[in-house]
């Protein structure tokens, strides 16, 4: 019996090359992994892609119109509300329906977050969901969280954090007890910002394998495999990541045209480029997942082409089989008690309090 396909709900209007990146993509993805895709986005746009791709039939892709487009320069917390007919709020409603079991996106990264709370809302006990970037590192790969969905936290939210990405780095990434580390200035208990220092004293005490403070020249050699921060911080790691990567590699490129010796030594060691290449290559990863919410959202690179767009699929269908939320769901509850920590209650119950004493 052919087993059931992850139905994955692709955002076609999101991303620097939309849609013909992500018509593409999909269909790719689709020939290759056990999925079905639907196509979200404005169908006058999107179907000469699918004619060009001979991808109109016998491809298991279904296409949803709408008539509304999320700009990358719209306001993340009002235009998901406003514009109810765009293909991400539509994309995150229809997994929202049981029409789909993931949904990805290379469009408006905040849109998409603050999307995903509004539509999907968070897991009972998160307070604040977190985007977690995989980063190569020497030995193998690292999970960055929180890389850009909160720029302002409190202990209690980096705790949350390490609890998310730690077990998306153990069922995702196959990574058995995996070290969880707090981003840093030193290693020394004493340094750090009072948030980064209190967020020290509860993760020393949770039931994570965590091993202390990380500075930001061990993320990238397997000091740890879960490095929690900011998500302004985080974003920052990411995209100075992205920049050296690009640096290097153009520098080769540039070293390697000045004499002959250069030209031959590129020749022949080519292969090992290449293979260095594609390990820090941002479009094999495919995505980001936005750890926190009630399904799987995938946040693609917004200027992904069609062989990224059909890697966030394989992302979201492996995050989707991986059941990564209900592993979160339990882990949370292990450390309920230590999230507690910090925590203001409400008004009514401190109200309430007050009365009882």
């Amino acid at each position: 019996m052919e087993k059931k396909k992850v139905r994955i709900v692709l955002d076609a209007m999101g991303g620097d090359f939309a849609p013909h990146c992500a018509v593409e993509g999909a269909v790719l993805a689709c020939r290759d992994y056990p999925v079905e895709i639907t196509l979200v986005g404005n169908r006058e746009a999107i179907m000469p892609h699918l004619r060009r791709l001979n991808a109109t039939s016998g491809v298991p892709i279904i296409l949803h119109h709408t008539t509304q487009v999320i700009d990358m320069g719209d306001n993340p917390l009002e235009v998901v509300r406003k514009k109810k007919n765009s293909s991400i709020r539509a994309g995150l409603e229809l997994v929202l329906a049981n029409k789909g079991d993931a949904f990805v996106s290379a469009g408006n990264s905040g849109a998409v977050a603050s999307g995903s709370i509004f539509v999907l809302k968070r897991i009972s006990g998160i307070d604040r969901p977190a985007i977690a970037a995989v980063l190569p590192t020497l030995a193998g790969q690292v999970v960055v969280a929180d890389t850009g969905a909160n720029s302002v936290v409190k202990p209690f939210h980096l705790v949350q954090f390490a609890i998310m990405a730690s077990a998306y780095s153990t069922l995702y990434l196959n990574c058995k007890k995996p070290r969880v580390g707090l981003l840093s200035n030193g290693s020394e208990d004493s340094k750090g910002t009072d948030i980064i220092r209190e967020a020290h004293k509860l993760l020393k005490n949770s039931s994570l394998n965590y091993v202390g403070y990380i500075e930001g020249r061990d993320v990238f050699r397997s000091a740890a495999d879960v490095v929690v921060c900011d998500g302004f911080t985080g974003n920052i790691v990411l995209k100075v990541a992205e920049g050296v990567a690009e640096s290097v590699a153009t520098g080769l490129k540039q070293e390697a045209k000045k004499d002959i010796l250069s030209m031959i030594g590129a020749l022949l060691s080519k292969k090992s480029f290449l293979r260095v290449r594609q390990r820090f290559d941002y479009e094999e990863y495919g995505g980001a997942p936005l750890l926190g919410v009630n399904a799987p959202v995938i946040l693609a690179h917004g200027r992904s082409n069609s062989h990224a767009i059909k890697n966030a699929v394989k992302a979201a269908m492996d995050y989707t089989l991986s059941n990564v939320v209900s592993h979160i769901q339990h882990d949370l509850e292990i450390n309920r008690d230590l999230q507690s920590i910090g925590k203001k209650p409400s008004f009514i119950k401190r109200m309430l309090q007050i009365a009882r004493d």
